[in-house]
Order: C-alpha cells, then structure tokens, then sequence
C-alpha cells in the first residue's frame, strides 16, 4: 500500500500557482487543477475563452508553434493544449470553445 499523500506533495504546484497569481494577478482567471496523481502538474483551462489561453501563453512566452490544435465532441469543440515549465512545476495550458459551425462529416 502507498503512503498518504499530504499537502505538502503537492507543493511544487502550489508555488508555482501561488507565483503566478503574484506574477499575473491581471490575467484572465483560468479553472485551476492541481492533483496527487500528477503532484508537480498544475492545469490552467479556459472553457469558451481562448482569448484567456492567448493571454497566458503570451505571458508565459510559450511559442504559438508550441501549442497542439484538435477538436473533440465530433468536431463541435475545438482545443487548444500546450506545457510549459514554471517554477519547477509542469504547467499545462489548456484551452476549449464551441465551434459554432462545424464543417460537416464529410467535408473534413
């Protein structure tokens, strides 16, 4: 069995997020995800804002030929993903919006 897991496992991610709010406190506010399976992981995602995920790419100067581009949910939303270092954390970016109109099946 695997010992318990405390906070303070977490605290690679946790400086870095506390970094960041000092760092870019001025940015848009992402949902914020830090866990135990990936304890020096800390997720930024923006849900129907990419404007929000081109703010903090550019903050954190992650080029745009960085950044993977897909959809999901038969091509209705699209997806932008990146990662990125910060302050000894693996920094995952993500970003999701609507794609009012799909291209249909066929077409792409």
């Amino acid at each position: 069995m695997n010992k318990a897991q405390t906070l303070d496992d977490l605290s690679v991610a946790l400086r870095a997020l506390r970094l960041l709010a000092v760092d870019f406190g001025h940015l848009p506010a992402p949902a914020v995800r830090v866990t135990t399976i990936y304890p020096d992981h800390l997720d930024l995602s923006f849900h129907d804002d990419l404007s929000g995920f081109e703010a903090w790419r550019e903050a954190l100067n992650i080029a745009p030929d960085a950044v993977s581009h897909g959809t999901q949910g038969d091509g209705r939303t699209r997806v932008l993903k990146t990662t990125g270092e910060f302050a000894g954390a693996v920094l995952v970016l993500s970003g999701f919006a609507d794609i009012t109109d799909p291209a249909p099946v066929g077409a792409r």
